[in-house]
């Protein structure tokens, strides 16, 4: 029996990952060109204890301002969904901060809870994440301690889009009139015209404007926005893995028209997975009583589902993919 447990602690040393004890934050603001400074949340590894800290309406474990530690760390951008702000995906950037990973997250002005003055222009928010990577990699203080070609990146329904446009896709937004002529009671369809927004506003996109991004080698997609409109042609330029997340029970971006098209559209098979039981919100991290209380919309789960213990596995396979392709 000892030596049973002595071998599996062998092998439990040499088979897991680096591992930060704790995690540093900071959250700087960084100019993009004539547009307002972006705001852009990061984690890191650190050897400085860790306490409790706000983060808005939740509250992490974290030693702001502390030194990074290690060398050679892989980047992870980070897009989150419409209506959000950085830290819409905390968690998720502290597993992989605990990972050896530094996370950097941005505020996709224009599209945030407090500003969608640019929600219908989702190419602002492709050269927003180009913005990042060059911030992350030439002028953040610590990029001596990044590894240039190690880079990837996680998004969430518009984040989701971001990415893989990032990644190579080339979206044909004309696609919404017909979606919506032909799925009027859709969330999208619905919003569009409740907002007094023409469904054809897709084909007015500025020709050149979907900004690809090759230094990232990777990229997660969950619950992407706008799914319909990437063709087979549209994503064959994206070449790097895809992770891609759908919620079984997503209502917001009904099955078999966002991942699904993205899935069969895509030149290589992602590493697809599909949540049982979750809504499209349960990608977002659980809700302190507070949050839930303030925004039922996006907390309430369906019955029997456990958002801590999904994201507990979610933000796992997070890192797992991660350390399996920016090695």
């Amino acid at each position: 029996m000892r030596l049973a447990v002595v071998i599996a602690t062998v092998f439990a040393l040499f088979a897991a990952p680096a591992f930060a004890a704790n995690v540093g934050f900071e959250e700087v603001k960084i100019t993009n060109g004539e547009d307002a400074p972006l705001t852009v949340g990061i984690w890191y590894p650190t050897d400085t204890p860790a306490t409790q800290h706000a983060l808005s309406d939740f509250t992490q474990v974290v030693a702001p301002g502390a030194a990074i530690a290690g060398h050679d760390l892989p980047l992870v951008v980070m897009s989150h969904g419409g209506g959000g702000w950085y830290s819409g995906h905390y968690d998720t950037a502290l597993a992989l901060a605990h990972a050896g990973f530094v996370a950097a997250a941005l505020s996709h002005a224009g599209d945030t809870y407090d500003d969608q003055s640019r929600v219908l222009q989702p190419w602002v928010r492709t050269a927003q994440l180009r913005r990042l990577v060059d911030y992350m990699l030439g002028e953040w203080p610590s990029h001596g301690r990044l590894d240039a070609e190690r880079v990837g990146a996680f998004g969430l329904s518009n984040g989701g889009f971001t990415v893989l446009v990032a990644a190579g896709g080339v979206p044909d937004l004309s696609q919404i009139a017909p979606y919506c002529e032909a799925h009027p009671d859709h969330d999208l369809c619905e919003a569009l015209k409740h907002a007094g927004v023409d469904f054809h506003v897709g084909s007015d996109v500025p020709a050149g404007v979907w900004v690809h991004d090759p230094r990232i080698k990777a990229v997660i997609v969950a619950a992407p926005a706008f799914g319909f409109a990437f063709s087979p042609a549209g994503l064959s330029g994206v070449r790097v893995p895809v992770q891609l997340w759908r919620a079984a029970d997503d209502r917001h971006q009904p099955n078999p028209y966002y991942e699904e098209a993205v899935r069969a559209g895509l030149p290589r098979t992602p590493d697809y997975h599909v949540v049982e039981n979750a809504g499209h919100y349960d990608f977002l991290p659980p809700c302190s009583a507070l949050i839930s209380r303030k925004r039922p919309d996006i907390c309430s789960s369906l019955p029997g589902f456990d958002r801590a213990a999904f994201h507990e596995q979610f933000n796992a396979d997070v890192v797992q993919f991660f350390q399996k392709t920016l090695q």
